[in-house]
């Protein structure tokens, strides 16, 4: 009789650890919120920490140094404090055009001034072009410029200089089509389209270059709450990065560099980087062959914890 009721309680107790492990992925949202933050839901939007980084959207502000900015910019900081900021980040060069091509293509290409694109010929790859190459997508927004991928300053403060793809004349139709003026990033925000490789170029007053910090912080500020209100943050797909081209020679040319990605919780790096490493970023999310100084460069995906592969 012992033997039959113990056997009759093994039975029991192995059908309720059975039924308590029968549940699909993601059928638990209908728990308490202690539950649902045990399955990683939290962070802006409800963004999901686990999802693989897909998405890379780089904010590029201008000629400030790691401390003014966390000074100048209250909210940017914030954003820094609550997700991750690197420590020891530094721009390659002055002034601001071989940064950005730097960025863009790995490499200066020995340019050391801020002339147009009819001066400087790049006819080698871009990370934009890398992207669609491996049947990604690309897109750069440009704040201020009159029409796609304009070669010559103009519009409202747009700086050609702030701008890399048009210097790159082996993708002038992949340019043409895909880097556009800011107006088309609201759009892309709300409807989930925001590209593989990104960048968002403000124009010379919103990246603090003509006009103060503040101003850039609340430009910044006005794209970012679209940005965790929009479907690629909600997803957990996306990372936001901003840092600045160079700093104003104060610093040695260390600039503040933010990651802003749900898996992110305080995140303090002190891994020395520079630009080539946000190139290599920019082409470990999409699989991409890393470009001339880009290979050596220290791994911000690694030093972040972020979930790329």
């Amino acid at each position: 009789m012992h033997r039959f009721w113990r056997a009759l309680m093994l039975i029991a107790t192995t059908l309720v650890i059975l039924a308590g492990c029968s549940s699909a992925p993601g059928q638990g949202q209908t728990g308490s919120a202690s539950d649902r933050s045990a399955q990683g839901v939290s962070g802006d939007g409800g963004a999901v920490p686990s999802r693989k980084v897909t998405k890379v959207l780089v904010f590029i502000e201008e000629n400030h140094s790691m401390r003014q900015m966390q000074q100048g910019m209250p909210y940017t900081f914030h954003l820094a404090k609550k997700y991750g900021y690197a420590t020891s980040y530094f721009a390659v060069s002055h002034p601001s055009l071989p940064n950005y091509i730097a960025i863009a293509g790995g490499q200066t290409y020995g340019i050391t001034d801020d002339d147009s694109p009819g001066s400087h010929h790049l006819t080698g790859s871009s990370v934009f072009g890398q992207a669609i190459r491996e049947g990604k997508t690309a897109g750069v927004y440009v704040d201020g410029m009159p029409h796609n991928c304009a070669v010559e300053d103009g519009g409202n403060d747009y700086a050609v200089k702030h701008n890399p793809w048009p210097y790159f004349v082996r993708e002038e139709r992949q340019c043409a089509a895909n880097d556009v003026p800011v107006g088309r990033l609201t759009t892309a925000i709300a409807h989930g389209r925001l590209p593989n490789v990104g960048m968002v170029v403000p124009n010379r007053c919103h990246d603090a270059h003509d006009c103060s910090l503040a101003v850039a912080d609340d430009w910044f500020k006005g794209y970012m709450t679209k940005i965790f209100a929009g479907p690629d943050w909600r997803s957990g797909h996306l990372a936001v990065v901003v840092t600045a081209d160079e700093d104003d020679h104060s610093s040695n040319n260390k600039v503040l560099t933010v990651v802003i990605h749900p898996s992110q919780h305080g995140k303090v790096v002190k891994t020395r980087f520079d630009h080539y490493a946000l190139t290599r970023l920019y082409e470990d999310v999409v699989g991409a062959p890393r470009l001339h100084q880009a290979a050596s460069a220290a791994s911000m995906a690694k030093a972040f914890g972020l979930p790329i592969g």
